[in-house]
């Protein structure tokens, strides 16, 4: 088959265009060009398999699927695959994983592996450290793509005062 028109179906199933919005139809054409290792359909089909949607939820699936998809360079695929090992999700715990995945995923230019290792830093991480500085670094870039919980983290900080010179009053 045409894992690529198989993966457009899929798309068309999940978003309900021009046909009646179906995750279980989504899936069905994920899993078709997913095994013909298309790195989209992989992801996409990861997703549902986190997310219980359409198909039952399975973190080992999830893992199976984002694991193929990163692999091949997925900047979408990276990040959610970082956070199963961040939050030791049907694996056992990496921070370095975690760490790994979302520097992948953010040197791409991905807003969720940036907001990921803005979080890292923000948090305190033994791979990062902590740093309001880097944080602010990291949700910034995050921010200027429209990603809101990065939009939302900034003004928090902005507030606070946390990551950025004051200004003297």
């Amino acid at each position: 088959g045409n894992a690529d028109a198989q993966y457009h179906l899929g798309l068309m199933y999940a978003h309900g265009r021009g046909v009646t919005q179906s995750y279980t139809d989504a899936a069905h054409w994920y899993q078709l060009a997913a095994k013909q290792g298309d790195a989209y359909a992989q992801t996409n089909l990861g997703i549902l398999y986190l997310e219980g949607q359409g198909v039952s939820q399975s973190d080992k699936e999830a893992l199976n699927w984002l694991k193929l998809a990163a692999e091949q360079g997925s900047s979408i695929a990276q990040p959610n695959l970082g956070k199963m090992y961040l939050d030791g999700q049907g694996v056992e715990h990496s921070d370095q994983q975690a760490y790994e995945l979302f520097l992948k995923a953010a040197q791409q230019g991905a807003a969720l592996g940036q907001y990921n290792l803005g979080a890292l830093s923000y948090q305190g991480n033994p791979l990062t450290g902590q740093s309001y500085i880097t944080a602010a670094r990291w949700f910034q870039l995050a921010a200027d793509q429209n990603f809101a919980m990065a939009q939302y983290n900034l003004g928090v900080m902005y507030h606070a005062g946390e990551g950025f010179k004051q200004s003297d009053s």
